[in-house]
């Protein structure tokens, strides 16, 4: 297996450590006033779910593990989990709600996706940068209002709340960042 400086881990990584494989949760770079940089990693051991918090001096180097990283299609959520696609051969994959997280709110049917696997097991989901919604309810524009910084909240078609520009009224189809779920643009289709 490669070793790679603990300081280039990033989130979604998978490391082996002691036999076991360890998916990067995140990964925070520390340099204190005086002493060694360190590297905080906060990890989830994937055959069992348990998280762990390890400490790396920046020099230190930790085995990665080999992942598989291809584009799958979102098909579908079930009692079973996630369900995915892949369009190279046809093959199905599911994910648990464990390895899909936060992401779970941004998948929408035919979404494409990078799913991460090891011996054929999802262990880590990469979702596109931008994802478009449906904004379900917001309130009134105020007449006079700037546009200038001024940000009303507003429910997306998929549950979640964002802040949006005054203009954007219901049934409006926005673009939303899926690292924090921000406000964008208005979709263009």
């Amino acid at each position: 297996m490669p070793k790679v400086a603990a300081s280039s881990l990033r989130k979604g990584a998978v490391v082996d450590m002691d036999g076991k494989l360890y998916v990067v949760l995140s990964a925070e770079n520390i340099h204190p006033g005086k002493g060694t940089p360190v590297t905080q990693l906060n990890m989830r051991r994937i055959s069992d779910g348990v998280k762990v918090s390890e400490r790396y001096r920046t020099t230190e180097s930790v085995e990665k593990a080999f992942v598989d990283e291809r584009d799958h299609t979102f098909l579908y959520q079930d009692a079973d989990g996630f369900h995915f696609m892949n369009p190279e051969n046809y093959d199905q994959l599911t994910a648990s709600e464990e390895v899909i997280g936060d992401a779970a709110a941004y998948l929408q049917e035919n979404m494409t996706v990078q799913l991460s696997t090891h011996n054929d097991v999802p262990i880590a989901l990469s979702l596109p940068r931008l994802a478009t919604f449906e904004i379900v309810d917001t309130e009134p524009s105020v007449k006079g209002q700037t546009a200038s910084s001024s940000y009303k909240p507003a429910v997306l078609s998929n549950g979640l709340r964002t802040m949006v520009p005054p203009y954007i009224a219901p049934g409006t189809r926005v673009v939303i960042l899926t690292e924090d779920g921000s406000y964008v643009e208005r979709a263009k289709d």
